[in-house]
């Protein structure tokens, strides 16, 4: 029966299966890693056995695997994750509210505010969104409830300050989807005969990322103000004996410091004074030396900060590991000619196929992490949607404010299930769902405009260049 069966068609049909195969695995819970790896293996048994995959190329694994081990920019995602781990767990990000609060603290919705603001600054230290939405949760929202805040407003407020994490560099999530997309850049130009392409770096995306992510932060921060204007017992002012005497102090000490580090890893990155890698590297010795000055330095913080940089960083390059072999036999099965013909076919050009990609992403962003996401989605799209003339860096940003939005999506926004974890049981449901809202309205806003306006993300590095 398979003899009369056309074999670019049944390999295109083990990829589809392939596909649909891993998102349904993934979602019941089984190991990322393992679950791409290991379904990538068997399907490529089953397209052995039915003779349309060639065993010879999972060969090329060693030199994927290889290459991975040398990417030295790679080397800055345990450096930025140590780096936020650090400045984590020695009360500096406790302190920044505190601090911050204080100075907003007497304008109606200066808490929110202050939470917008901060979540930024902690979004330019930690990159990490869970690790963000967590502490922000744990130390915002109990204030917050004390000042009398609505507490939709308080959830919703800091569920999206703690998905900046997403867009505001240096974020894990650019630095895996530039790279990424750096190798799906270069073949896209090969592939169209281009021998001599041009360039994107982690850099371009870095500064790509830049303003779209501050107009984010704006927008929240307009969005409380109007609330605060509007329904003022919604976001009350802090009462003035909480704005103390030493605000200028605490000021000096608790916000220069991790402001001036944040500026200068960035600072370092876009005057092309350092690399992305050597950046991180200086970002964690400062927040190893900003711990140390405020006392919090101890073998137990460090021994905790490593063991949850090992952690993390093991959990990242496992799946990485697991998606370069996903990625392989997909496109030797031929699935990356199939989704190649299938984005040419759909009406509207390459705006029509940009936007499917954003929807299927969105909609994956329900039940999948970004990880994954961006491991299993952007080696196969990437290279089709660059093909058809789409900017590497415009595209970058697209694809981490969408993901971002999805963080927040009701019922399976992952942000909004890791404040749920942090919350009292009294706080319903409902209030974090509902508090979103608002926040993913600015969100896509802010997608529309970035496609209307893509000078939005790709200004900047033109001009660092």
């Amino acid at each position: 029966m398979l003899e009369v069966i056309d074999p670019v068609f049944l390999g295109e049909c083990l990829s589809v299966l392939m596909f649909a195969f891993v998102c349904v695995a993934l979602m019941f819970g089984f190991p990322v890693a393992f679950t791409l790896g290991g379904s990538a293996l068997l399907f490529a048994g089953i397209g052995i056995a039915c003779g349309v995959f060639k065993g010879a190329l999972l060969g090329a694994l060693f030199s994927r695997y290889f290459g991975v081990m040398m990417n030295e920019l790679l080397v800055a995602v345990p450096l930025f994750i140590f780096m936020g781990v650090v400045l984590e767990k020695s009360r500096i990000a406790e302190n920044l509210l505190e601090t911050i609060g204080l100075c907003f603290g007497r304008l109606r919705g200066g808490l929110a505010l202050a939470v917008v603001f901060v979540g930024m600054l902690l979004a330019a230290s930690t990159g990490v969104v869970g690790a963000t939405v967590v502490t922000m949760g744990l130390l915002s929202f109990p204030a917050m409830m004390k000042a009398g805040y609505d507490q939709k407003l308080a959830c919703g407020t800091i569920c999206a300050a703690g998905t900046l994490g997403q867009i505001i560099p240096p974020s894990i999530v650019l630095i895996l989807l530039g790279d990424i997309l750096q190798g799906a850049y270069t073949q896209a130009q090969m592939d169209m005969g281009n021998w001599a392409p041009d360039s994107m770096s982690v850099t371009d995306l870095f500064a790509g990322a830049l303003l779209p992510g501050l107009v984010l932060v704006v927008l929240y921060m307009c969005w409380v103000a109007f609330i605060a204007w509007r329904h003022p017992l919604r976001a009350p002012a802090l009462p003035p004996l909480a704005a103390g005497v030493s605000l200028g102090k605490k000021v000096a000490t608790s916000l220069l410091a991790p402001a001036f580090l944040i500026f200068a890893v960035l600072g370092a990155i876009f005057s092309g004074i350092a690399t992305p890698t050597e950046a991180a590297a200086f970002g964690a010795a400062g927040a190893l030396l900003l711990t140390a000055l405020n006392r919090s330095l101890s073998k137990t913080n460090l021994q905790t900060s490593m063991r949850e940089t090992a952690k993390i960083t093991a959990m990242v390059f496992m799946i990485l590991l697991g998606a370069s072999v996903f990625s392989l036999v997909f496109r030797g099965l031929g699935g990356e000619a199939l989704v190649k013909d299938a984005l040419h076919a759909l009406p509207g050009g390459k705006f029509g196929a940009m936007l499917v990609v954003m929807l299927v992403m969105f909609v994956m962003g329900f039940f999948l992490d970004f990880i994954e996401i961006i491991f299993i989605v952007v080696p196969i799209v990437g290279p089709v949607l660059l093909m058809m003339g789409i900017d590497p860096v415009w595209l970058g940003v697209m694809i981490a404010i969408n993901l971002q939005t999805s963080f927040l999506t009701p019922p399976f926004g992952f942000a909004l299930f890791y404040l749920r974890g942090v919350l009292p049981k009294d706080v319903p449901t409902a209030a974090i769902y509902k508090g979103a809202i608002p926040f993913i309205a600015i969100q896509i806003l802010v997608l529309f405009l970035l496609a209307v306006f893509p000078e939005m993300a790709t200004a900047l590095p033109h001009k660092i260049k």
